[in-house]
């Protein structure tokens, strides 16, 4: 048996639905699939990835990326979502730099910012040939 990762469910942790439903929806435009029984709102295309918005009562949030989103012009990418209001976080470490929000490696670029529930999530753009994992 092997695993699709087509149709993974990615859930996040959320303290309000209604807040993270709209940032979700309207800032990134993820289409609305639909609720589980559980009030979790599920986001995403038919027959692909799903996004499920789980409320929380804990506050409990990961202090690491928590979901990443792959585009193809990630300068453009930026600009559109700020112009809806994303805010993107700027970093000026001695191993992590941003220039106009963005980091850029051998391997790729890439851009941080938070939900409306302080879930840090990315969009990145791979540079060059694919990534390789080996398990």
């Amino acid at each position: 048996m092997s695993l699709k990762m087509n149709t993974a469910t990615t859930i996040l942790p959320v303290d309000d639905a209604a807040r993270a439903h709209s940032f979700y929806t309207e800032k990134l435009g993820l289409p609305h699939r639909g609720q589980a029984d559980d009030g979790s709102e599920l986001l995403g295309t038919d027959g692909g990835p799903l996004l499920q918005l789980m409320p929380v009562s804990d506050g409990e949030h990961s202090e690491h990326t928590a979901l990443s989103f792959e585009v193809t012009d990630i300068e453009a990418t930026v600009r559109d979502m700020e112009a809806r209001g994303v805010m993107f976080q700027d970093y000026d470490l001695p191993t992590l730099k941003t220039e106009n929000h963005i980091c850029t490696t051998e391997s790729e670029k890439c851009a941080w910012f938070m939900d409306t529930e302080h879930n840090i999530l990315c969009v990145h753009e791979n540079l060059g040939s694919k990534l390789e994992y080996q398990v």
